[in-house]
């Protein structure tokens, strides 16, 4: 009986850690990350990395299906992050991503780890991934507070990417749906598959006015901010922005970021 007991409850474990393990692709091996000792560190010194994961509901599994089409996160990849708790301290660096589908942060763990934990991030006032060079330009940093300006309680909670940040702020706010495969009969319109729908929201906000939705098209923006509408129709002339980064570029060259605090 002893011997069956301890076959079943060795079972059992190997199946916790099977569910455990990311579902990453291998090439995450090669992206390793070296962890502080958190237990080590003063909480004068830096925020508790503790305080925001032990409220973790359980280790990471797939809120999608297997084959579906798309991806729940504002960036795929396991990136950098630096992350400021709303007690203004920060956590020493950490592979993050943000997924916006289940509206969580999830973080890497490395070896002898080697998965993926859900964070509590009641306690996270923002976080900079660190997108480092590759073919489509320089490395950037790409700062992520809490809508704290959303007109509903659950967007509330969300968080937008900072695109610029000068006497106006340009707001990127990250919405994805999923898209259920329709069937009727002969006229199926394609694979029984589920798409996740990227529906991105723009917003533009004057350090003392309302926040505005906005296009990224020189008539929306102009009109958005109309003190900056002669230098935007310039600047976009000269640049011809076709891209998030293009159209923050333009905002930087006609309304200079302000350094931040």
């Amino acid at each position: 009986m002893k011997i069956k007991l301890l076959l079943i409850c060795g079972l059992a474990a190997a199946s916790l850690r099977a569910q455990a393990q990311s579902q990453d692709p291998p090439g995450i091996q090669n992206n390793p990350v070296m962890q502080r000792d958190y237990s080590k560190v003063g909480t004068n010194e830096y925020g508790s990395l503790n305080d925001i994961t032990n409220g973790a509901p359980g280790l990471l599994t797939r809120s999608t299906k297997p084959g579906t089409l798309g991806s729940p996160y504002a960036d795929g990849r396991w990136l950098t992050a630096d992350v400021t708790l709303a007690n203004k301290l920060p956590l020493k660096p950490i592979m993050m991503k943000y997924d916006v589908l289940a509206h969580r942060l999830v973080m890497y763990r490395p070896a002898p780890a080697n998965d993926s934990i859900e964070l509590d991030d009641h306690q996270v006032a923002s976080f900079v991934l660190n997108e480092p060079a590759s073919n489509a330009g320089p490395a950037r940093k790409r700062l992520f507070r809490r809508f704290a300006e959303a007109t509903t309680g659950s967007q509330h909670l969300d968080y937008v990417e900072v695109l610029h940040a000068g006497r106006y702020t340009l707001l990127k706010h990250y919405v994805k749906t999923i898209k259920r495969p329709s069937f009727q009969g002969m006229y199926s319109d394609g694979a029984p598959v589920d798409e996740i729908e990227d529906a991105p929201e723009y917003f533009l906000k004057a350090a003392d006015g309302p926040l505005t939705p906005v296009k990224l098209t020189s008539k929306s923006l102009q009109a958005a901010a109309p003190p900056l509408a002669a230098a935007l129709k310039t600047a976009i002339s000269a640049q011809r922005p076709n891209s998030e980064t293009g159209w923050a570029s333009v905002l930087d060259a006609t309304d200079p970021p302000v350094a931040a605090k």
